[in-house]
């Protein structure tokens, strides 16, 4: 959540509207004028929802990967390749070729073609032109009771699906197959190792045990969609590494340009964006703003540029986001909170109680949602941050009191930083070292700023054990500054 927040801002859908059909001689035909228009127009929004373009020098260094796979693909000068400033591990494309990859997954790839493996198989989505039979099953079409049963209000549509829709749509397997299988071709014609395709695969299975492991985020927002559709089984790494092989190249036959790559992800922030605050297990924390709050156990966190997203247990789920104090202070904040969430639904005020929380004026409100199999309670929490700021927690839950006591410590735990706490919430940075000779992998971790230090330096450089090579490039992650 950005140091400026627009109220009432959520996250914006991605319809992925493209052309249907198969793959044709043509790759340039896969990309119509209203493919071209609609990307063109979805490339601000997207930017402004997921973090915005990365500023630093690795994003010069994916669009020049980018565009050598787009050649290679036979859409050379028709892509845009963009890295976003997002610590999920992700990768996506929009109609029109546009494609973007976070900066959470350029950190975990080892290697240049590594790189433009996730690249080529995000253009072998647009090659076969999978986005529109996505469109016809997408997640605004499946919703579930709640979501279905609010008519009148965008906002509640969006707010009860919001687990389903971060970063777009899921492929089939089929289409994930076609994308792997398009994408390995590329790779040969760039002049990269078609091995790479099977090793970015086993970067991401690491990324999957890293998140179960730790717990460092929820799983289901730190894997690719295109992976995430279909777990990232041995059967289809071995998949990848098969249709290297009837390539009829040996592994290593064409370059991996590993050496550019640790040269480019050296100096590439890691994790969470002070700009938009630190995610720490269950808590969130903004080190400018200077607030902070815990959610209960079974809660997870989604950190975004407009709000940080919640959802918990059966299917609780919600938002904490803020803006300016309108005129008339904090009881007029929340009337027009409500006004606005609710929209047309029909909505019965069930209560609206001023308190005070952690020293800060509030106000909590509950909500009693008409739907057709009854009512369903939405909760709100305005509260008063001083200098002009106001924030508030959205929340929706199942139609019965099972978690009231969960939100009431939510709300509860909504406070201001001290300045020793803020002041210790620092940006952590990637930077690469040359193994020296006796340098093992446990102890060129313990270099790693992390609660976790050597799950993260296996997921960061694979799992490495005993002695390393001497010369060997790793990474390790430290606090911005610090060499």
């Amino acid at each position: 959540m950005k140091a400026r927040i627009r109220t009432l801002a959520l996250a914006l859908p991605l319809c992925l509207a493209s052309c249907s059909g198969e793959p044709t001689g043509d790759p340039a035909a896969a990309i119509s004028d209203e493919d071209r228009a609609y990307g063109a127009q979805q490339h601000p929004q997207l930017l402004a929802e997921f973090g915005g373009a990365y500023p630093g020098g690795q994003a010069g260094y994916l669009k020049a990967v980018g565009e050598r796979v787009a050649t290679a693909a036979g859409l050379d000068g028709q892509c845009t390749f963009t890295m976003v400033n997002s610590d999920v591990v992700n990768a996506f494309a929009v109609p029109g070729c546009y494609i973007y990859v976070t900066r959470g997954l350029f950190a975990v790839v080892t290697s240049e073609a590594e790189l433009a493996s996730v690249l080529g198989h995000e253009v072998g989505h647009v090659v076969a032109q999978h986005s529109q039979r996505q469109e016809r099953r997408s997640v605004w079409r499946t919703l579930g009771v709640i979501a279905v049963s609010l008519t009148g209000s965008d906002r509640l549509t969006r707010l009860a699906s919001q687990a389903a829709q971060y970063f777009g749509l899921r492929y089939s397997r089929t289409q994930e197959y076609q994308a792997d299988d398009l994408g390995v071709g590329y790779l040969e014609k760039a002049g990269y190792d078609v091995y790479a395709a099977a090793e970015m695969l086993a970067d991401l299975q690491r990324q999957e045990a890293f998140v179960q492991a730790t717990g460092a985020r929820d799983a289901a927002r730190s894997i690719p969609e295109w992976a995430l559709s279909h777990p990232l089984t041995q059967n289809r790494i071995e998949r990848a590494r098969k249709r290297a092989e009837a390539t009829g190249l040996q592994d290593d036959a064409l370059p991996e340009n590993a050496a550019a790559y640790y040269a480019r992800v050296d100096g590439l922030l890691y994790g969470d964006d002070p700009q938009q605050g630190f995610v720490i297990d269950r808590r969130f924390a903004h080190p400018v703003m200077r607030i902070t709050f815990e959610a209960p156990p079974g809660f997870s966190l989604t950190n975004s540029p407009q709000a940080v997203g919640l959802n918990g247990p059966d299917g609780v789920r919600g938002e904490f986001g803020g803006g300016p104090m309108p005129a008339g202070g904090l009881p007029r904040y929340a009337e027009a909170l409500v006004a606005q969430v609710v929209g047309d639904a029909p909505a019965q005020v069930r209560s609206s109680q001023a308190a005070e929380i952690n020293g800060l004026p509030a106000v909590i409100v509950q909500v009693a949602l008409q739907v057709r199999q009854g009512t369903v309670p939405l909760a709100i929490a305005a509260y008063d941050g001083g200098g002009g700021e106001a924030y508030h927690f959205i929340m929706i839950s199942p139609p019965s009191d099972a978690h009231a006591a969960a939100l009431a410590a939510l709300f509860g735990s909504f406070r201001r930083l001290s300045p020793q706490e803020a002041a210790s919430l620092r940006p952590r940075v990637i930077r690469t070292v040359r193994a020296r000779a006796g340098d093992t992998a446990d102890a060129l971790s313990r270099q790693t700023v992390d609660r976790n230090p050597r799950a993260l330096f296996a997921l960061l450089n694979g799992d490495a054990k005993g002695a390393l090579a001497p010369g060997a490039m790793v990474k390790i992650v430290t606090y911005a500054g610090v060499r």
